[in-house]
């Protein structure tokens, strides 16, 4: 019986996962490796951070994602090395041989070479960055309700998050609602008048990729939640206690997240590739290097065109990339041409909060109530998993109802690395 051909596929983010699980009805054997055993529901782990959802809930387990992919094996395994002369990928657990690869390694936070601020800033890319920002939130309300120095309660009490796109809009409406809805009934001693939460902005809006009406209706949902909202301000550097923006203003910042850019994670060093804008991987239309067609690049790491647009780094992108890559694969098997990837974009969206969301559908341009229900229905059908479907569910109504955040828990994560070195492959 004749060996059947064998795919790697380094990631289990969307576009890595998504494409394990459309190759199980090809007629290969395929195997994928990541340095974390789980799949992370990434759009959602601002909610772990504002304490809302459980880690397990948009955690789920790659091998049980897989379980009916039986052609499909896991390796949890750090990526040492790519040789695509010898077809060949050597991880931390041994070396794999390849008929074709697929590289779908994510991307990680962008700080433009601001060092002051990288080290002091907390990310959202990872589940050790989210619980780690939910306990330094937690703890500073700890700390803070014990102090008599008014200085130092009011350093503690300030949260400035940097960056206007949705993971930055939908933690700071997320925070607002923790700090003024939940926490003064913990903390009844503590006066929250003190408490400052700061958007910084770059551009002239929030949300500059949605229709300035709805960045508009954003905005005003964040100041409704107590989030001061400042525009056309970038970042220049970060002390112990501050944040310095352009014109020399100072910010008082405690608590200091970034949210302000990423860029492809480092996996073309491992290829040894030249990279284009924001670190990615110049592809073809059907998603391969243009020197060797066994190679995939999908997901944020690919710099991939449609229409003549490069398309964004977006969950959406990765997971059609990924199914067609499985496609092209089986294609080959066949003996058929490649065929040109296509981005079906069905719409973006952000929460503000409870009740709260805008959304942009082709023409249909929505916010408040009408485009919350929107976002909860479109993120309950991707989460993995029935269980955490359902947790998730009760969790929204229970928030819904009752303004809670019941995962209030501090955990310490010891030398959490919260920028550009934690890349998941």
């Amino acid at each position: 019986m004749a060996q059947r051909p064998r795919v790697v596929i380094v990631g289990a983010g969307f576009g890595g996962l998504a494409a394990a699980k459309a190759l199980r009805r090809v007629h290969v054997d395929a195997v994928i490796v990541d340095r974390h055993n789980y799949h992370l529901f990434l759009p959602l782990l601002y909610q772990v951070a504002s304490g809302l959802l459980d880690p397990s809930e948009i955690a789920h387990p790659v091998r049980t994602a897989l379980r009916r992919a039986r052609n499909v094996d896991v390796r949890m395994a750090e990526v040492v090395s790519v040789d695509m002369d010898a077809r060949q990928v050597t991880t931390s657990v041994g070396t794999l041989d390849y008929d074709s690869l697929v590289l779908a390694t994510g991307s990680v936070d962008n700080y433009y070479g601001l060092m002051s601020v990288e080290r002091r800033a907390c990310g959202l890319k990872s589940l050790e960055q989210g619980l780690s920002l939910r306990s330094q939130v937690l703890r500073a309300f700890e700390q803070a309700s014990v102090t008599q120095d008014e200085n130092q309660r009011r350093c503690l009490l300030s949260f400035t998050v940097v960056g206007g796109g949705p993971t930055g809009v939908e933690y700071c409406g997320a925070l607002g609602e923790l700090i003024h809805r939940v926490l003064p009934k913990d903390f009844r001693h503590l006066d929250f008048s003190e408490v400052s939460i700061t958007l910084v902005e770059a551009t002239d809006m929030v949300l500059s990729t949605f229709a300035p009406r709805l960045g508009r209706k954003a905005a005003d949902a964040l100041e409704r939640r107590g989030v001061r909202v400042l525009l056309g301000r970038s970042v220049t550097d970060a002390g112990e206690s501050e944040l310095v923006l352009d014109g020399g203003e100072r910010l008082p910042a405690g608590t200091i997240v970034w949210a302000a850019g990423v860029q492809a994670s480092p996996a073309s060093a491992l290829l040894g590739l030249p990279v284009q804008r924001q670190g990615r991987i110049a592809v073809t239309e059907a998603l391969h290097l243009a020197d060797h067609p066994e190679v995939f690049v999908i997901g944020d790491i690919a710099e991939s065109r449609d229409k003549g647009e490069v398309l964004p780094m977006l969950a959406a992108v990765a997971i059609q990339q990924g199914k067609h890559v499985a496609r092209v694969i089986d294609d080959r098997l066949k003996g058929r041409p490649d065929r040109a990837f296509h981005y079906f974009n069905k719409g973006t969206m952000a929460t503000v909060g409870r009740a709260c969301a805008v959304a942009e559908v082709g023409p249909i341009r929505v916010n408040g109530f009408i485009g919350w229900l929107m976002w909860l229905g479109l993120h309950f059908i991707y989460i993995i998993g029935f269980r955490s479907r359902a947790v998730v569910l009760i969790s929204w109504f229970w928030n819904f109802l009752f303004y809670d955040r019941p995962v209030r828990l501090i955990v310490d994560y010891p030398e959490v690395k919260r920028a550009t070195t934690k890349t998941r492959r």
